[in-house]
Formats: structure tokens, sequence, C-alpha cells
């Protein structure tokens, strides 16, 4: 307003953007991934466990070309690195020297860090694909129990709840003891085929934990408004699923996958240790825990390199979820 008298005209505003943040410079989004993006670069032990399961992933890929490079094979047999009489190795710790890193196996000869590489292809090809069904499986049904309600919803719950309280080990040994002496099924034999019994076991009774997460994720999506909007808009109901919904349930299927993958890996070693998962001559985690436990009094590194090899794979994916989940939960104050 003016002023008369020689009085200063005093005008209050608010600042600008650009004056907050200085010129040139202008306030700039972020999206959810985003932010938790950078909350995770901030969690530096789940970064070392995200990098150490790369690595554990590019191994299993690369074993073959990592073996031509180490200079031995799995399969090569090196009787000439046992002693004749006791069929042990030659030498301290199971025979380690600079040419075979982590020693030779009794009985085989077979190089243990060769071992290792295609063991690591093993565990991960199975685990990954029993992960890839339990989320098939898990998020197709439980979207359909959530979002639908009434019988549908009613039926799939009792069956997951069955399932959680099937004896699953029992059941698991005995169908893979049952495959073990079937020679082919559905077009399967020999390792494919029991590397699909063991992907079935650990995906089929695996999926009803993600099943109920994302029924309970359902559940309270389906109440929102922008799910209102959409069905007042006449989307269809399978397009309210899959364009509305899901995109809101991707948070928690990357923390489930995170998780699940490292809790496969000790099912698969579990059910190679017990004799019915993977048998020789594929190289396995499990199976090599196995053949080492007879002779760790005498060959302790046999024995305590698979063991370590588990551990670290299972603590760096389950390190890596347990960030993941951390930053993309909005009330987490880590």
């Amino acid at each position: 307003m003016s002023l008369s008298g020689g009085e200063l005209e005093v005008v209050s505003r608010s600042p600008g953007p650009t004056e907050l943040l200085g010129e040139g410079k202008a306030i700039e989004g972020r999206s959810l991934w985003q932010i938790a993006w950078r909350r995770l670069k901030k969690d530096k032990v789940a970064m070392e466990g995200g990098v150490v399961a790369i690595l554990l992933a590019l191994v299993a890929a690369f074993a073959g070309q990592l073996s031509a490079l180490y200079g031995h094979d799995w399969k090569t047999l090196n009787p000439n690195l046992l002693d004749p009489s006791t069929t042990m190795p030659i030498g301290s710790f199971g025979g380690v020297s600079g040419n075979h890193w982590l020693g030779v196996t009794p009985v085989l000869g077979q190089d243990v860090f060769a071992g290792l590489l295609y063991g690591a292809r093993t565990s991960l090809i199975i685990a990954s694909l029993a992960t890839l069904l339990s989320l098939v499986l898990g998020v197709s049904l439980g979207l359909v129990a959530g979002y639908s309600r009434g019988w549908r919803d009613s039926l799939i719950a009792r069956t997951m709840d069955m399932l959680l309280a099937f004896p699953t080990l029992l059941f698991s040994i005995a169908l893979l003891s049952v495959f073990s002496i079937v020679p082919s099924f559905a077009g399967l034999s020999g390792v494919p085929l029991r590397f699909g019994v063991i992907i079935f076991v650990l995906g089929f009774f695996g999926f009803p934990y993600i099943g109920r997460i994302v029924r309970g994720q359902v559940l309270s999506l389906r109440e929102k408004e922008f799910v209102d909007a959409a069905r007042s808009l006449g989307a269809s109901n399978f397009r309210i699923m899959t364009r509305e919904i899901m995109p809101n349930l991707v948070g928690p299927i990357l923390v489930y996958t995170t998780l699940t993958i490292p809790n496969y890996i000790l099912g698969e070693a579990g059910l190679s240790f017990l004799g019915v998962g993977v048998t020789y001559p594929t190289a396995s985690w499990g199976q090599m825990l196995s053949n080492a436990g007879q002779y760790f009094e005498i060959d302790p590194t046999y024995l305590i390199a698979p063991g370590v090899t588990i551990f670290i794979a299972v603590m760096a994916f389950n390190l890596f979820g347990d960030g993941l989940r951390d930053a993309l939960d909005p009330k987490s104050t880590r």
C-alpha cells in the first residue's frame, strides 16, 4: 500500500524455492525407490552382503570358466595325490598346496575348490528356480484370495494353512526317494529329473509363506481410494489387480525373494546331506558335507570348506535382505 510522509513500505512474502536453496537450484522430488536406494546405500553391512551375493551369482554363472582358469575340474580324479594304503590326501590339511588351494577329497582325489565352484551353481540354480515357483504360486493365489474374499479366500487360505502344517521334510524325503528309482518322469530323467523334483518340493511347500504376506497386503490395499477410483471408472477386476495393486507389492516381494533364496540354499544342502538330494557326480555343498563327515577327524579341511561356504552364502543374502527390508520400510529408524 502507499504511505505518505517518508514512511517505508513493508511487504511481507514467503521466500521462493530458489531463494531457499540458492540461485539456480530447484527443489527436486524423489520417488520412493530413490529414497529406498539412498537408505540402502547408507547400510554398509547390507551393501557388503549384496556384493558377496552378486559375486556368488557370478561364480555360479561362470563356474566352468573359473574352473578351467583355475586348472582343475570337479570330475577330474587325482589318485596320485592320495596315500595308496589309506586313500587319504598326501600332506597336511587335506593336501592343501599352491596347485590345490583347498586340497583334494579322500578316496577319489577331487579338487575341493573346484567342487565349491560347481556347488555354487547347483545351489543357486535350485534355490532361484524354487523361489520363482514360490513367487508365481504365492503371489497369484494371495492376490486372488485377498481381492476376491468370500469362498475363494477361504479355500485358498485354508489350503495354505494345511500346507504350513504339513510335515514337509518327511514328505520331501519320501518323494525324492521314490523318484530316485524312477528312470524318467514328464520327459525328464537323470540329473534334470532330480533337480526338477527338488525345485518342486522346495517351491511348492514354500509358497504359502509369501502367499499369506501378499494376501494380507491385498486385503489392505483393496480398500484404498485409488482402487475405488479405478473401480468407479469401470476398470475390470483383472486390471485392478495387475495394474493398481501389483505395483504396490513389489517391495514385499523383493524382500521375500532375498530372504527365501538362502532358506532354499539350506534346504537343498540339507536334502543332499541326507542323501536324497543332489547325488554324485553333480557337485553340491550339502553332498560334500555329507561325504566329509566320516573323515573330519583326519581331514577337517574337507568339512570346513563347504561349511564355511554355505555360511557365507546364507549370511550374505540374509544381510542384504534385512537391509532391503529396512530401506523399503518408511517406519524404520535405521
